[in-house]
């Protein structure tokens, strides 16, 4: 039987690509939220960028250009519509290292190939692949770059020019700070108390004038200060436009161009991919909860990072990056679109060329000592606290340290190297204990269990005594072939011996012993495994075919998939031999007290979905509701068939459970149905039952959603991204229930997405939050351990 779609008035909507640009409005318009945004961004970005260009040593025009492209360019064809681009802090020690080499000329020419080198990048879609790299290399990256800004800058501060290196600034700074310029040491003061009061000024009228940046205010206030007093401090000096240096053709050695290129390639990708993604979770805890704003699409934000580094530095700017700073200005204020990124942009370029006078009253060490605090600030307590509670600080302090004394690059690949050796180390180290207790051998082994731990086991379990009752505890998530061939091995022998052996997890629950591996066994036992009483669970039962008697008595072999009455008798009569027994006490438990299932389980009723195998729950744990699609349709489009409505009342009402998990799989006829099904199907009954995951069909194909990933890849083909698809919006139908939604506003109920992938064994956790009704659309790998993270913000 071939299925098909239900009936539909229109054509089905052609599915579209992943990354489909949205679609185009017909005529400009800017949203009171996004003008206003931009003038809080454009106060915040006009002394950085002045700033970050004065601690490269480029010209300080440089850095409104960088501005201004970042605005325009990444902000019109990035990915990140909130994510605010421009000179960042990052960059600083890569663009001051590049000049002094190789001087500006060049520098801009190093820019425009790291922006074609991203674009190239963003052509072979390996933008999440950024975010594989360790949290703690990026936070100590960043803290490196942060720790030499700081010790530069903070010559200027006192008056003086700062050295070439973060060693040679500590070794000079005895001898500076032996010739203090008062002037600018005063102007710098200033400067750094205003940064850190204004955020914290009391009252009403507080909290009024800090709407003003702090930034804004700091350097204004030097500036007035400086001078009213008359102060003889350096100044800012924008040179004529005419005059403005652009790019010349590279000169220097082959090797270290490429190094600069590969450098700023790969700094401002990560932080900008970082930026994007923590951009996202910003949005979504807005109190609207982000409704409009779209995710980012990472490939695309990568492509339009490439295309404003190539115009920046083909006008002779900085590189450009996604700015946390300005970002997280952007979204507080409001935004709701990429206009506030692109007018902010604007306004620079009107800055540019009309405020030329205003900003050369600008005094250098307030520029400095603003950026000397922003480097400060790139040293993040939380992330050291972070690293710390993730027993990663060493790779945090090696991170550090390298771009510190070596470089960005090289302390890059330290971290990495460090990184990888503690892997190695945690996945190599495993403990293996011995005591006895009760007249029994307890064996401890925490960690994982792999080849180059096999001789210490082997060694502990030949010295357990001959025929001793033992009892092996296997604390780990991870059991090598190796491994498991020695346990199994060694478990044979002891049984032989008139011993037993117990394998029992963690919390002492009893697993699946090993089993003899040998030709022999094998052949008594061709379909048992040790790892799961779920695998081909009739193990050496075949019905007879009289239907009298077990295996013993039959006459004839049975096809193994062949499914018939005696084989269900079979399975009944074995649950009451050896299931039943261990299960009566607790099934009688529940008969008197009645269920009390902690969460709704809702799932299709695919015959190779177990429900209970999956979840490890066991009776009375779930309330499941199984059927075609695992589809929920919207109140009142049931259309005679309430029963999943009534089990959702049922379970939030009556039972009070706490969660609702929408389970979709891989492989799922009902979503091949709503692909390959036409207007033009049959009315059949399950085309009627299907019509209710029409919506999701639409949500894929519609430009307003990006589409569902998982585990940070895309999905193999359209059948899976619907079926991921699929799962996102029954929880949004799941939603218009009056009691779904009315437990979701009192807190007491979450929702929850899950994916199982048939072929890989492997489930898969929708990431988002339920209290702002915001999902990623990025299923999550579930690890032995635990969710692994996807989403990694700087």
């Amino acid at each position: 039987m071939t299925l098909c779609t239900p009936d539909r008035t229109t054509t089905r909507p052609r599915v579209q690509r992943p990354h489909s640009p949205p679609e185009r409005p017909r005529r400009f318009r800017v949203a009171g939220a996004d003008l206003s945004a931009s003038v809080a961004v454009f106060l915040i970005a006009l002394p950085l960028s002045l700033g970050i260009a004065l601690a490269t040593g480029a010209p300080l025009q440089s850095g409104l250009v960088a501005a201004a492209v970042g605005g325009l360019v990444a902000g019109r064809f990035g990915g990140s519509p909130l994510q605010v681009s421009g000179p960042a802090a990052g960059l600083t020690v890569v663009t001051a290292e590049l000049i002094h080499l190789y001087g500006w000329r060049t520098t801009c020419a190093i820019t425009v190939l790291a922006g074609l080198a991203q674009l190239g990048l963003s052509a072979l879609r390996v933008a999440r692949s950024a975010l594989a790299v360790s949290p703690a290399i990026v936070h100590g990256m960043l803290a490196g770059i942060g720790v030499t800004i700081a010790l530069a800058q903070l010559h200027i501060v006192l008056g003086s020019t700062p050295q070439s290196s973060a060693v040679d600034n500590v070794l000079g700074l005895p001898s500076q700070l032996a010739d203090i310029h008062p002037a600018a040491l005063a102007i710098s003061a200033l400067t750094v108390a205003v940064l850190l009061c204004w955020p914290k000024l009391p009252g009403r009228a507080g909290q009024l004038v800090r709407k003003v940046p702090a930034a804004l205010v700091a350097v204004a206030g030097a500036t007035a200060v400086a001078a009213f007093a008359g102060l003889a401090v350096p100044r800012v000096d924008l040179p004529s436009w005419s005059s403005h240096a652009l790019p010349g053709l590279p000169e220097g050695p082959v090797l270290g161009i490429a190094a600069g290129v590969l450098t700023i390639t790969l700094v401002t990708s990560v932080q900008s991919l970082l930026s994007a993604v923590a951009v996202d979770k910003l949005v979504a805890n807005r109190p609207d909860g982000g409704h409009g704003v779209p995710r980012s699409v990472l490939d695309r934000e990568l492509a339009g990072q490439g295309a404003a580094n190539v115009v920046s530095g083909a006008l002779g700017g900085l590189p450009v990056a996604g700015v946390a700073v300005r970002s997280v200005a952007n979204v507080s204020a409001g935004a709701v679109s990429r206009a506030s990124t692109m007018l902010h942009g604007l306004w620079i370029v009107l800055a540019a060329l009309l405020l030329v006078p205003v900003l050369d009253l600008i005094p250098l060490p307030a520029l400095a000592a603003l950026v000397m605090v922003v480097g400060i600030q790139m040293v993040s307590i939380t992330h050291i606290r972070t690293v710390t509670r993730h027993r990663e600080v060493v790779v945090y302090a090696v991170t550090v340290t390298g771009v510190v004394l070596v470089g960005i690059l090289e302390g890059v690949a330290l971290g990495i190297a460090v990184a990888i050796a503690v892997a190695l180390h945690r996945l190599t180290r495993t403990r293996i204990t011995r005591e006895e207790r009760d007249g029994r051998q307890l064996l401890h082994v925490r960690g994982q269990l792999t080849f180059l731990a096999v001789p210490r086991l082997s060694r502990a379990l030949h010295q357990l005594p001959h025929g001793s009752d033992v009892v092996v505890e296997l604390d780990g998530s991870f059991m090598d072939h190796a491994a498991y061939e020695a346990l199994s091995d060694w478990t044979a022998g002891h049984l032989a011996r008139g011993g037993t052996v117990e394998t029992t997890g963690p919390s002492g629950a009893r697993i699946a012993e090993p089993q003899p591996t040998t030709a022999s066994a094998c052949a008594a036992h061709t379909c048992c495994r040790p790892w799961t009483p779920w695998h081909n669970h009739q193990c050496g039962e075949q019905p007879a075919v009289d239907g009298t008697g077990g295996p013993e008595e039959t006459a004839a072999p049975v096809e193994p998939r062949r499914t018939t009455g005696l084989h269900l008798a079979s399975g009944i009569g074995k649950f009451q031999r050896n299931t039943a027994p261990l299960v009566r006490d607790e099934l009688a438990r529940l008969a008197r007290e009645g269920q009390t299932p902690s969460q709704l389980f809702l799932t299709c009723a695919d015959s190779r979905l177990v429900t209970s195998m999956i979840t490890s729950s066991g009776p009375g744990d779930l309330f499941t509701v199984r059927n075609v699609g695992n589809l929920v349709p919207l109140p009142g489009e049931e259309s005679g068939d309430d029963s999943v409505a009534a089990a959702i009342e049922y379970a939030v009402e009556v039972l009070r459970v706490e969660s609702i998990t929408v389970c979709g799989h891989s492989g799922c006829g009902a979503m091949q149905a709503l692909l390959n099904g036409g207007p033009d199907d049959p009315p059949t009954p399950l085309r009627r039952w299907l019509r209710h995951g029409g919506p999701s069909l639409e949500r894929m194909a519609s430009r307003r959603h990006a589409w569902a990933r998982i585990s940070g890849r895309l999905p193999a083909d359209a059948v899976e991204q619907l079926c991921l698809t699929n799962v996102v919006q029954q929880l949004d139908h799941l939603r218009a229930y009056e009691p779904v939604a009315r437990r979701l506003a009192e807190g007491t109920l979450t929702l929850h997405g899950m994916y199982f992938h048939v072929g890989e064994a492997q489930a898969y956790l929708l990431s988002g939050t339920d209290e702002v009704h915001s999902y990623d659309d990025v299923f999550t790998q579930v690890m032995p351990t635990g969710p692994r993270e996807t989403a990694r913000a700087s």
